[in-house]
């Protein structure tokens, strides 16, 4: 064996450095280096060359065709179904639904193979019980990943589910489960055991405070296909969204509804978005969002009273605290309304997270008609950015934001001006009302 040596890596970016610091350069975060062994190579080997294949040479790919899940919403994310040797990284905050929704997987295609590192077996049938899965899959509760790839070789399974790869060790170097090397190490053997046997391997990443997955970079370049799991984990729906997918768009996202029985498809999730939604109730507005490459109709609430303090409270829940603040001081600006002396609070009903700038004149609205006590149409639908000056500007899917408010009946939308000749002749029994300022959508919408 060559000799060992020392190095200190970054547990968050994984850069390395030859001695210890208190700061890393790369992440500029604090007291992120581990030190860790590294086994020095030993002489050269010379490569032998290999056999090539033209581009146009399918070969066996013929008979790999997509994996379907039985679950619509995912294999909508995923282009299609799962592909036969791909390597799928899921993560979500704790307590999102990430392990609920790789089991409920491991049931509907057979010849699958579950493999627990954080639970024991006797724990992964709790929770099989609980959503009323009873068979089907082959259960293994194991951490050291040259046992986990041997068996993997023996079984031969259509699917293998990893829970999670924190918690997946080697022998081969030392080091804690879910270090940088050890995440590296384990993730390129899981790769190259799907690549060569066709195999597909998902595997369930932890992620930090911030809401990325644990551990360096590589390991989200490393795999094909990178999925979120979103939501308010008090809420009842989740959002399925592609980061990255190399068999396909990362443009879809899938909606789920989580019951005590796990997560379920939402066939029709504007309905059950705005089915509570309160009757001639000043400050609530319609706002036909996108998530991905649909349209999602969703209840923004607003509230303002008088405050007791000398400096007005913001508040908002789903919708980003700088942007109500700015457009806030839009509608005071612009419009006219004194909201120095209010506080205001925002509310998207549901637990989803609106982050567009299409959802600006929706909140505007909202916020006007609570401050002036006016109820807002029930059958009108209304999006456009707001700029400072207080004009509404364009977006982009009109058509499908229509097409989604006109299949639940809303027959009014106020949309920006100049996209009503380009798009929203396109909808069909459907009133559109085109403004250009936020003053004017205010004196026809109140």
């Amino acid at each position: 064996m060559g000799k060992l040596k020392t190095s200190y890596i970054c547990q968050n970016c994984g850069a390395v450095y030859p001695r210890w610091m208190g700061r890393c350069e790369s992440c500029r975060n604090w007291n992120t280096l581990i030190e860790e062994i590294i086994e020095a190579k030993k002489g050269a080997v010379k490569a032998k060359a290999t056999k090539v294949t033209d581009l146009a040479d399918k070969g066996n790919d013929d008979n790999l065709q997509r994996l379907l899940s039985g679950i619509s919403e995912v294999d909508q994310v995923l282009g299609g179904g799962i592909v036969p040797g791909s390597l799928i990284l899921i993560g979500g905050d704790p307590g999102i639904g990430k392990s609920t929704l790789v089991l409920e997987l491991s049931s509907k295609i057979k010849d699958t193979l579950y493999i627990s590192g954080e639970e024991s077996e006797s724990q992964v049938r709790m929770r099989a019980e609980r959503l009323k899965i009873k068979e089907g899959v082959a259960l293994l509760s194991e951490n050291n990943i040259e046992t986990i790839i041997a068996t993997i070789e023996a079984e031969k399974p259509k699917l293998v589910v990893i829970d999670s790869i924190q918690t997946v060790y080697s022998s081969d170097i030392e080091g804690a489960p879910g270090n940088v090397s050890q995440l590296s190490l384990c993730a390129s053997k899981l790769m190259n055991l799907a690549k060569e046997n066709h195999i597909a391997v998902i595997i369930i990443g932890h992620v930090t405070k911030q809401g990325n997955i644990a551990g360096p970079r590589v390991l989200e370049h490393l795999v094909d296909v990178v999925l979120y799991i979103e939501g308010d984990r008090f809420g009842s729906f989740r959002i399925l969204r592609g980061v990255k997918n190399r068999f396909g768009s990362t443009n879809e996202v899938g909606i789920f509804e989580m019951t005590k029985e796990g997560l379920k498809p939402v066939k029709n999730p504007s309905q059950l978005m705005i089915g509570e939604r309160a009757k001639n109730s000043p400050g609530s507005v319609i706002f036909p969002a996108m998530e991905g490459t649909r349209s999602l109709l969703c209840e923004i609430q607003a509230l303002t009273s008088s405050t007791a303090f000398g400096y007005p409270k913001r508040t908002s829940s789903g919708f980003d605290l700088n942007r109500l603040s700015l457009l806030t001081a839009v509608l005071q600006k612009r419009c006219g309304l004194n909201l120095s002396t209010q506080d205001i609070y925002l509310n998207i009903a549901g637990g989803i997270k609106i982050n567009e700038p299409a959802a600006d004149l929706a909140v505007c609205l909202a916020i006007a008609s609570v401050y002036k006590n006016r109820e807002f149409k029930e059958d009108t639908v209304l999006f456009g950015e707001i700029g400072l000056a207080g004009e509404v500007r364009s977006v982009n899917n009109v058509d499908k934001r229509l097409m989604e408010a006109q299949k639940l009946g809303f027959k009014k939308a106020i949309i920006p001006k100049s996209r009503v000749k380009a798009e929203g002749s396109k909808a069909i029994g459907i009133n559109i009302v085109q403004v250009a300022s936020i003053k004017e959508a205010i004196n026809k919408a109140l």
